[in-house]
Formats: structure tokens, sequence, C-alpha cells
């Protein structure tokens, strides 16, 4: 075959994992409103237009299906199967982000009839080949917390350590030993005492808070660590 004649489309798909302390992980998705699969649940995402990067389209897509707009999104992996759309030969090109879903107002516009955040162990059935995009993700995800400091941008300013500890075992899957963590964590000259308390629910007795050396941080996010947790 002439590579000149293919028939081939590129899309994007956005993967939006938010987190809160006291309900975990979820996932961003959109019930889609026309065909294929219309009313189905599924990532964000659509053709790239013809003078656009790949991160122009994202963005764009992720904004027009959700409202949302997040300032960076990290490539995951290219899906290429020649039967993963109805349509014809697609290929899509995913990104990923890891947020705060407090910090973001959704809203279901353009090829979306509705908008919404699930918790990623109790999803609806996907679209395409959606769940296989989500399981990539989400193991990288998990692969991430070895090499990279995360929880800046999801924990408050100042918080119990219990919080960072809990971060950490819900994007991990499994239970985490705290004081391992907690001598792990110390060593890396990320975490400060803040020299303030905050009594918890539960508890008789104040938690100390900490906050992130943010300029120590992004050295070792920019550098990449390995940390295994």
């Amino acid at each position: 075959m002439n590579p000149s004649r293919q028939h081939i489309q590129i899309a994007v798909d956005a993967v939006v994992f938010g987190y809160r302390s006291a309900s975990g992980l979820s996932v961003l998705l959109i019930r889609r409103r026309f065909a294929p699969h219309a009313g189905a649940w599924a990532l964000p995402g659509g053709f790239v237009r013809d003078h656009e990067s790949l991160e122009e389209a994202v963005s764009r897509e992720l904004e027009e299906e959700t409202g949302v707009n997040i300032r960076y999104l990290e490539q995951l992996y290219t899906f290429g199967d020649a039967d993963r759309d109805p349509r014809g030969r697609v290929v899509s090109v995913t990104y990923f982000a890891l947020v705060k879903p407090e910090n973001l107002r959704i809203f279901a516009d353009s090829d979306a009839e509705e908008t919404a955040w699930f918790d990623i162990q109790k999803l609806p059935e996907l679209a395409f080949d959606h769940p296989r995009i989500l399981k990539t993700a989400i193991e990288r995800i998990r692969n991430k917390i070895s090499y990279e400091p995360i929880g800046f941008e999801l924990l408050e300013e100042k918080f119990p350590f219990a919080d960072l500890h809990t971060l950490y075992e819900t994007l991990r899957g499994a239970p985490i030993d705290r004081r391992n963590f907690k001598k792990k964590m110390m060593s890396l000259q990320i975490l400060e005492e803040s020299g303030e308390r905050r009594k918890q629910a539960g508890s008789g007795r104040p938690a100390a808070l900490y906050q992130f050396n943010k300029e120590k941080y992004f050295q070792l996010k920019e550098k990449g660590i390995v940390f295994e947790v």
C-alpha cells in the first residue's frame, strides 16, 4: 500500500485524576452526546484539527467538553489498534493529570451531555478502548510516586503527616508502613514542621502540621529520584 494513501485520523484523550483526602482517587468522565457510543461514559477527547498541536488539541477538547482548563497535562501513551474506533482508523495520543477536584468547576458542553467525577473503584462501563487507557494511566500514576515526589499540589499548605501517608496509599492502591514511609520522606528533606498542631477527628492529641520545602521539593521533582515506598 502506498503510504501517501493512508486514511488515519489523529485524536487526543485526557485522563484527569482527582484526589480528595476524604474520598480517594477519582477520574473525570463525560457522557457522550453523539454516536458512536451515544449515551455511554468516556474519557474527554476528540479529533486534532489541522492547525493544532497535540497539546493544544487536548486542552481544547478538555475545556470544550468539561469546562476544565488545566495548564499542564503529561503525555501518557499512544493507542493505535486498528479496530479501536468504529468510525475508521483512529490513533489516540493520550494525556493525564492529577488535580484537586474542588479547584475545578466542571460543566458539560460540546460533544458531552454530562460530566462527572467517578471513584476509580466504582466506574461505569466505558466506551471505545477507554478501560485500557484508564488502566494504563493508573499504572503510570502508581509508578510515578516511586521516582517523583507528589503532594504539593494535592494537599493543603499545612497538613498532618497522616494526610500525606493516606495520599501515597491511595495512589499506590496498597498499604504502606507508616514508620518507614515517614523515615524515607524526612530523609529527602522536602518536609518541614510548621510548629503548628491541629486536632483531628477521632484523635485525642493534636497532630503536628508539616509543610513542603518548596525549593527542595521542585528540585527533586525536576531531577527525579528513586524513592521506593
